[in-house]
């Protein structure tokens, strides 16, 4: 007997993007490594990939990331 259930219907109005098929699916289709999700809407869901995109270049150029007071590039101690 398993101990979790595979939860293979989504509430409604939940819309996820599969990295594996390129696609928007409403209600979780593929397994969850594979997509990027829930979205509460369709077109939320179409765009993920840009969001994603925007989102890592906001890090990437976060000052806070890139904090070098105090710190050193001696390589490991």
């Amino acid at each position: 007997m398993a101990l979790f259930k595979k939860r293979t219907v989504g509430k409604p109005g939940e819309w996820y993007y599969c990295l594996e098929h390129k696609k928007v699916e409403e209600g979780p289709e593929c397994p969850a490594k594979d997509r990027f999700g829930p979205y509460a809407s369709r077109g939320e869901a179409e765009h993920a990939m840009e969001t994603a995109q925007e989102r890592n270049l906001e890090w990437e150029t976060d000052p806070k990331w890139h904090d070098t007071s105090g710190a050193t590039d001696d390589g490991p101690a």
